[in-house]
């Protein structure tokens, strides 16, 4: 599958502001990019960071004034898809150290109230089959609603409120899957069926390789309990521990938005 990336920020700065923005698509083995074009109004400085787990780049920008960035690319998508339900979970002393901070509470993920809720509602399932039990049930009892949370809601008001955007779906599911012991993170992505088009965002859970007989052989596994976007359909732009880590901009000061505009087509 290859997508078409098409994205324009446009902000005005009242005072001289630096900030931090990820909007590219990440140059990882799964996903092959061309064409790319990044444009924006010149600026104090630009200067590129790697991202969390060296998945993509950060750039840091300080503006004053109007300001506008375009960034367009071709990816085709080449990651491997397995079936979430057949895949086993990794035993928590096996699994590789790295993945290891993913099993922890974070900003938004507060995996440890929700211990009781998962080990009473999804006794009978396990590993890949627990998971995707997890997104079911967070698809059946949520619904999305534009404006129904804001930038400072967690995993806990949303499963109260059983409501929200992607950002909360995601964020409930990482926090379901951190209380049974498997790692799971947040990540960042662009897809063609998004309803309304903008950023969207996705859980990715840690799972056993059934290929591979080693302790600990594992990989990353992208699931939207929106429903809106399949594995073999996303563009990771950036991965973390929850949105915090992941924003498409951060600011340090005060910005104004003034347009945002994103398409994203198959192409092949």
């Amino acid at each position: 599958m290859t997508l078409s990336i098409s994205t324009r920020l446009a902000y005005e700065f009242a005072t001289p502001t630096d900030f931090l923005l990820q909007i590219e698509a990440a140059v990882i083995p799964e996903q092959r990019l061309s064409n790319t074009r990044l444009t924006t109004t010149p600026s104090e400085y630009f200067t590129r960071v790697s991202a969390q787990d060296d998945v993509g780049d950060r750039i840091w920008m300080r503006h004053e004034g109007p300001f506008e960035i375009n960034y367009a690319a071709d990816v085709a998508i080449e990651r491997m898809i397995a079936p979430i339900e057949d895949l086993p979970m990794v035993a928590p002393h096996d699994l590789p150290a790295e993945t290891v901070q993913y099993l922890m509470d974070s900003r938004y993920c507060p995996a440890t109230h929700f211990q009781h809720f998962i080990d009473t509602e999804f006794a009978h399932e396990t590993g890949g089959a627990r998971i995707a039990a997890m997104r079911d049930w967070i698809a059946a009892s949520f619904s999305y609603e534009a404006g129904s949370s804001n930038s400072d809601t967690t995993a806990i008001e949303s499963f109260v409120e059983r409501r929200g955007v992607c950002r909360d779906y995601a964020h409930t599911l990482i926090a379901f899957a951190r209380a049974a012991a498997i790692p799971a993170r947040f990540a960042s992505v662009y897809a063609p069926d998004v309803t309304p088009m903008d950023f969207h965002a996705v859980a990715e859970v840690f799972l056993a390789d059934p290929t591979v007989d080693a302790p600990g052989a594992g990989s990353w596994h992208l699931v939207d309990p929106t429903g809106m976007a399949k594995p073999e359909d996303i563009a990771k732009i950036a991965i973390g521990r929850d949105a915090a880590d992941c924003s498409f901009i951060t600011f340090y000061g005060s910005a104004e938005l003034v347009a945002k505009d994103i398409a994203v087509t198959r192409t092949g």
